[in-house]
């Protein structure tokens, strides 16, 4: 029983991870267009205060105040922070192979993208090195993960068992057997010391 759930959740590892490349080539596609989209905004916003003799800080400064205009102040220092984070993920995710970016998972976190990204998402069957190379990733991971889960499980219930004192075997009697009787010696001759009658017959 143990096994064949440790191979359900093996299959259903490979085939979760099995479309991990395909789904991440998407997410990049819509991150770049997240990170163009940003990165206009930044500029015309950095032409704006220039225009003025300002700096992106100066200019930001300025925009501080009291009610709308703190708040909108805030909301461009959130957006100037989201556009570098998300500039230096597009720029290591760019870099790295397929098969690389299963180690880079924390850079595919932001939840706008992946959103975007899942909502479009279809499923397609593996055909490239780097998408059969992550179904078994996660063909193992799964057989792991499930055989870790189950041992979890189960643990109370071995410890359990372990301190259960094992029955004391009582041993069966033995049957007694009774000492070798002595066969009796049949005297077929007479003694020579005992004197025979004369005429007597036997």
């Amino acid at each position: 029983m143990i096994k064949v759930l440790c191979l359900a959740g093996a299959l259903c590892g490979a085939g979760a991870l099995s479309q991990f490349p395909e789904f991440s080539q998407q997410y990049l596609q819509r991150l770049g267009g997240q990170v163009d989209e940003l990165t206009r905004f930044v500029k015309d916003f950095d032409a704006s205060a220039l225009a003025e003799g300002l700096g992106r800080e100066e200019a930001l400064e300025q925009l501080g105040g009291e009610g709308f205009a703190d708040r909108h102040q805030a909301d461009m220092r959130s957006t100037f922070a989201r556009h570098a984070r998300l500039s230096e993920h597009l720029q290591v995710l760019q870099e790295a192979s397929a098969l690389e970016r299963l180690t880079l998972v924390h850079r595919m976190a932001d939840s706008e993208t992946l959103a975007a990204t899942w909502g479009d998402y279809s499923p397609a069957v593996p055909a490239s090195l780097a998408g059969v190379a992550s179904a078994g990733t996660g063909f193992l991971g799964g057989w792991a993960l499930m055989a870790a889960l189950l041992a979890s499980c189960t643990a109370p219930f071995r410890r359990l068992k372990a301190r259960r004192p094992e029955p004391v075997k009582r041993k069966e009697p033995g049957m007694r057997k009774d000492p070798p009787v002595a066969r009796p010696t049949l005297v077929t001759d007479t003694p020579s010391h005992i004197p025979r009658l004369a005429g007597a017959q036997r």
